[in-house]
């Protein structure tokens, strides 16, 4: 599996997988009425921001995104959010995509990196985030509507570079 940065050409494999995951509204706050373009110009970072693929024999595993969580006096803060596609998981994809974006995080000179709505049901995200040396910082209650859990808790996660 090779991480890379993400080209205009890819977006025809990563697509599916975020409409998938946005769909599927169990681990991400966004809109799955989402068109293609739209979600495209909310995954898709602009610089100095940072968009990436994992792929494997010119398919697409997963893709995350990085850069300041906050403008400003909030700017030596990172945030990223990961997606992996339905087959691929389980298979180390999101940990490689995150340990990614710590390193690239550091190399940005960031001085910590945050996670602003990890939905707490999220099981296998949160430990993986706990792993990498995250904490829950905070639980926002009843902030995300999942489709068969009702309203659960958002966590913010933290961790220093």
């Amino acid at each position: 599996m090779r991480i890379r940065e993400f080209t205009d050409a890819d977006w025809s494999q990563v697509w599916p997988i975020v409409q998938d995951v946005i769909t599927g509204q169990e681990t991400f706050p966004y809109d799955p009425a989402w068109s293609a373009e739209v979600a495209h110009d909310v995954w898709v970072e602009r610089p100095p921001g940072h968009t990436v693929v994992a792929e494997q024999d010119g398919t697409i595993l997963g893709t995350a995104k990085m850069g300041s969580n906050r403008p400003g006096p909030g700017s030596h803060v990172a945030t990223a959010s990961f997606m992996v596609s339905s087959a691929a998981r389980g298979r180390g994809v999101g940990r490689a995509l995150a340990e990614y974006a710590l390193d690239w995080a550091r190399r940005q000179g960031y001085a910590a990196m945050q996670f602003n709505a990890v939905v707490e049901v999220n099981e296998v995200a949160v430990e993986l985030y706990r792993r990498l040396g995250f904490t829950v910082v905070g639980t926002v209650p009843e902030a995300f509507a999942h489709p068969t859990l009702g309203r659960v808790g958002l966590h913010v996660m933290h961790r220093h570079l």
